[in-house]
């Protein structure tokens, strides 16, 4: 499926990007919590309500305050995903393994909540999640995906496993910020140039060193 990232810190910029432009081809959006501005939980759920009405398409909401400045409580989350159908699924990226299993607990039968964050993702699919959008699995897409799936199918052991030998990754990969860290990995691996846009700028030099020297220890050709 294809899934559109559709966001901006200005609530009518989202609606008049979806009332105007040509959708076709895409199954569903992407809208993070409005950035920078820091909305009250009462500004967040208007800004989603506006989103909702204006297209039928399904819409994931996005909750990442590391990089928005204001986390979606478990409460707006849950208000949003009962009053609009085309509300379909949450990727949380809070880091608060609570608030994420308050949303799983208390959830409408057909809301999901997606993983946004690597390292959480198997302990969050026992709780009940039904997948991730993963930065790893820009490296790793066969062997993160079965972990995913292994999780999914119930059989713990073998996908912990899996979610073991990525551990120390999951952590490097953010040391000096992402997308800085999975490019400059996948550069190790010799899959890309490490070059960014600024502000963005390479992992430093011992970054890259300890994320080459895990992928040698994990025998994977640098």
């Amino acid at each position: 499926p294809i899934l559109l990232g559709v966001e901006c810190y200005n609530t009518r910029a989202i609606v008049e990007t979806l009332k105007n432009d040509d959708f076709t081809g895409v199954d569903a959006i992407l809208s993070v919590v409005p950035y920078y501005n820091k909305p009250s939980q009462e500004g967040i759920y208007q800004n989603y309500k506006a989103i909702a009405e204006a297209t039928e398409l399904p819409i994931v909401l996005y909750n990442v305050p590391g990089r928005t400045g204001v986390n979606m409580t478990a409460e707006t989350t849950l208000r949003i995903a009962r009053d609009f159908k085309n509300v379909v699924a949450i990727k949380e990226a809070s880091g608060n393994i609570t608030q994420m299993d308050d949303i799983i607990k208390n959830k409408p039968e057909n809301f999901n909540v997606i993983s946004g964050d690597d390292g959480i993702t198997f302990p969050l699919i026992t709780l009940g999640a039904v997948g991730v959008i993963s930065v790893i699995g820009n490296a790793f897409p066969r062997e993160f995906s079965r972990m995913t799936r292994l999780a999914l199918q119930g059989d713990f052991a073998n996908a912990l496993t899996i979610h073991h030998r990525f551990t120390e990754l999951f952590n490097l990969l953010f040391v000096d910020g992402n997308p800085a860290g999975v490019k400059s990995m996948l550069n190790a691996m010799g899959m890309i140039e490490n070059k960014l846009r600024l502000p963005l700028v390479p992992t430093r030099i011992t970054t890259f060193e300890a994320i080459r020297k895990v992928l040698n220890e994990l025998n994977i050709k640098c």
